[in-house]
């Protein structure tokens, strides 16, 4: 059985933590699923976002971001976009979420 793989791109704030949780609703449904938060910090996350995220990697997925203050706040994998790329490569599909 071939598994779908998936990154989910999240460059404004206003959609990622709606984009986390489409992650995890990915992940539910048998899907590697990632997310990354790239050029913005996010506030504090609260604690229902921080489940969601265990969740995801109990799942074998995750939510990367591109900002150290994100991986500082909120715990967040950090990912340099030269690793990005990388894992892109891996993908079989890719999102752009809430691009505004």
């Amino acid at each position: 059985m071939s598994y779908k793989k998936v990154c989910l791109m999240y460059r404004h704030k206003d959609y990622a933590v709606d984009g986390i949780r489409s992650a995890l609703g990915l992940a539910v449904e048998n899907m590697y699923a990632y997310g990354v938060v790239l050029d913005t910090e996010l506030e504090t996350f609260d604690e229902n976002t921080q489940e969601s995220i265990e969740m995801l990697r109990d799942m074998e997925g995750d939510i990367f971001s591109t900002i150290p203050a994100n991986v500082e706040k909120n715990g967040l994998t950090a990912i340099t976009l030269e690793e990005l790329g990388e894992k892109l490569r891996e993908m079989t599909h890719i999102v752009p979420y809430g691009i505004k």
